[in-house]
């Protein structure tokens, strides 16, 4: 009976023990030997493909998507060779070829210029902006000191001196001279020196010297209607000889006086 209740309860373990997988099975792959023979087919058919070359370019237009332009080749470029090469000499990729494509319509047809150290020196301009007289080689180069000096010599050859002379004195009937006036006096501005009648009132010369667009202007004029002495327009009304507030200190600072 013993041994009967053991040969039950081992039977019982062995029913729930999970069953042993294929050895043969790779984890997550099925069948290993299945595995192994998808590889081989994936590698045969990538071995059978005729991949383009490296160095080709295709004709399909890209996407805008993938370029930023437009799907075809920019108008007004040159067709892309199956070859070509960027900078340093090393051949291109396709994107490569677009972009400089697209960069070259952009630059008004021209080619933008690689870096490459086969590529020409550029030309050094000698002082951009600055003219051949100011540039120190250039003078230097076709003048000497010597050269300068006799110049200098002959530009002084020509110097004429011109000698200071009198002022001429002005002739004929062009009417009073405010500036000949004013030095030929001496006497203070609201200082009395000629008779005036009693109806020649400030107000009355405020009025009047209106109007005039200046002192001068009416100094010239109220000499030319008899000044100092006289004052038809009643200019002077204090008799001083100066119209309007005329002021003869400027002249006569310039003069010296």
């Amino acid at each position: 009976m013993r041994y009967l209740l053991c040969g039950v309860a081992l039977m019982g373990l062995a029913g729930c023990e999970p069953s042993i997988p294929d050895s043969g099975a790779g984890v997550g792959f099925g069948s290993y030997s299945d595995f192994q023979r998808q590889q081989a087919q994936r590698e045969a058919a990538l071995a059978g493909d005729v991949l383009p070359a490296p160095l080709a370019v295709s004709e399909e237009s890209l996407e805008p998507s993938r370029t930023g332009v437009s799907g075809t080749v920019p108008s007004g470029t040159q067709p892309l060779s199956a070859t070509r090469e960027g900078a340093l000499g090393q051949p291109e990729t396709e994107a490569e070829s677009i972009a400089a494509a697209t960069a070259a319509a952009l630059n008004s047809g021209e080619k933008p210029v690689d870096a490459n150290p086969s590529n020409p020196a550029p030309v050094q301009m000698n002082h951009p902006g600055i003219s051949s007289e100011n540039d120190f080689n250039t003078v230097s180069a076709q003048r000497s000191i010597e050269s300068d000096a006799e110049r200098l010599a002959q530009n002084r050859a020509q110097y004429e001196v011109v000698q200071p002379t009198a002022v001429p004195t002005r002739t004929g009937a062009s009417g009073p001279n405010i500036v000949e006036y004013a030095l030929r006096t001496d006497n203070p501005m609201g200082n009395k020196l000629y008779k005036r009648s009693p109806l020649n009132t400030d107000a009355r010369a405020a009025r009047n010297c209106a109007a005039y667009a200046s002192p001068d202007l009416a100094q010239t004029d109220f000499l030319k209607r008899g000044g100092p002495k006289r004052d038809r327009r009643g200019l002077d009304p204090d008799g001083d000889g100066y119209a309007c507030s005329w002021d003869p200190r400027p002249f006569r600072k310039a003069s010296g006086g």
